[in-house]
């Protein structure tokens, strides 16, 4: 009587995050893990965010403060972050603010060599600084288009090299937001808007750039690019004033806005509580019954 032969047993493959399921494991993007334990990884680390005087920026320094990060803000209304800062000492975190004209690259460069020489590692860059400048493309004002450009694109550029810098100098695998906007994925008819949605396409291009190029050489900085509609800031009013005008032809800027501050914070924070591997590289952010 011949005996059968068993076929081989296949050896198990163990899986890749242990015995827990990727959603179950803590840290997981599925784990019930709350947002706020998930991001105390970044805990008494230094976090740079730029326009942080007011609106977006104010809010994001806000959470970030609350989640015990050491927070520099950067901006030309240095008064206001440290009228902010005040607000937040009963928090684990620190809020400092450094006066900075993001257009100026030495202002940048400076404040980046403080930070260094004073804080340590930069973890986190939110790159925030933004303008609107109400002209048109056909017959408008050069200079407009030029402060337009100079804060979305160049500044966001210099800040986001001297954050690289200081994290790869430190081996720090740290995480670079840009706030950019839905308009930088599609153009709307924003009277007067001009270059603004250019200048966020730029973003948009510049964020994949820097996604290829970090890629390219293996480093495990992240990049996250987020892209909220219509926020209701001071920035419109600020860019209205700016430009001269005390009103926008055919729509109100108030149609445009459905979202607050705290909502592009919130959204900021969830990105930032990826664990390492999870890289959350678009994000878009519209209110329900927005009407576009």
């Amino acid at each position: 009587m011949t005996r059968t032969r068993k076929p081989p047993r296949k050896k198990r493959r163990k899986p890749l995050y242990g015995k827990k399921t990727f959603g179950e494991r803590e840290g997981g993007i599925f784990s019930p893990v709350p947002v706020d334990r998930k991001i105390s990884r970044w805990k008494g680390k230094v976090a740079v965010v730029t326009g942080a005087s007011a609106g977006i920026g104010a809010a994001i320094s806000k959470r970030l403060v609350e989640a015990g990060l050491i927070v520099v803000g950067l901006a030309r209304r240095k008064e206001k972050i440290e009228k902010l800062s005040r607000s937040l000492k009963e928090h684990g975190g620190k809020l400092i603010s450094v006066k900075v004209d993001i257009t100026v690259e030495n202002d940048v460069i400076q404040a980046f060599k403080w930070i260094k020489d004073n804080l340590g590692p930069v973890c986190i860059l939110i790159n925030n600084a933004g303008i609107l400048r109400f002209t048109t493309l056909v017959d408008g004002d050069a200079q407009m288009w030029r402060e337009v450009f100079e804060t979305n694109v160049f500044g966001l550029c210099v800040a986001t090299r001297e954050a690289c810098r200081n994290m790869n100098i430190n081996n720090v695998n740290g995480h670079i937001v840009h706030i950019n906007s839905f308009t930088g994925h599609r153009v709307i008819h924003y009277p007067n808007s001009n270059v603004y949605s250019a200048s966020k396409f730029a973003i948009t291009a510049l964020a994949e750039t820097l996604r290829q190029e970090l890629n390219y050489t293996g480093s495990k900085i992240k990049i996250t690019s987020i892209s909220p509609a219509g926020v209701a800031t001071e920035m419109a009013q600020i860019g209205l004033e700016a430009s001269k005008i005390n009103h926008v032809q055919k729509r109100s800027t108030e149609e445009f806005i459905g979202l607050g501050p705290e909502d592009v914070a919130d959204a900021v924070m969830y990105a930032l509580s990826t664990p390492p591997h999870v890289q959350i590289y678009e994000l878009k952010l519209h209110a329900v019954n927005e009407p576009f």
